[in-house]
């Protein structure tokens, strides 16, 4: 009976095969200085979202950031007080 290893499995993400287009010198040059493309372009499209992510957040939330300002600025704040630093 044969037994696989799944324990490893769930904390490595999941990953898709895809279709890029590159511009065909800067991929030559990259793969003659070693560069991992799948890594690359994975972790900068991962940045990408993650600030897109955190673009729309302060986007969607911008009247309450106002408001909090505000309040803020005329109140001082919450708990202000009762810091020990």
């Amino acid at each position: 009976m044969l037994k696989k290893d799944i324990s490893n499995t769930s904390d490595r993400p999941m990953k898709k095969a895809t279709n890029l287009t590159l511009n065909t010198e800067v991929l030559v040059e990259a793969k003659k200085l070693g560069i991992n493309i799948s890594k690359v372009c994975d972790a900068f499209l991962e940045s990408l979202v993650r600030s897109e992510k955190e673009r729309r957040w302060k986007s969607e939330n911008q009247d309450f950031i106002n408001e909090y300002n505000q309040i803020t600025e005329k109140d001082g704040l919450p708990l202000d007080k009762w810091r020990t630093f």
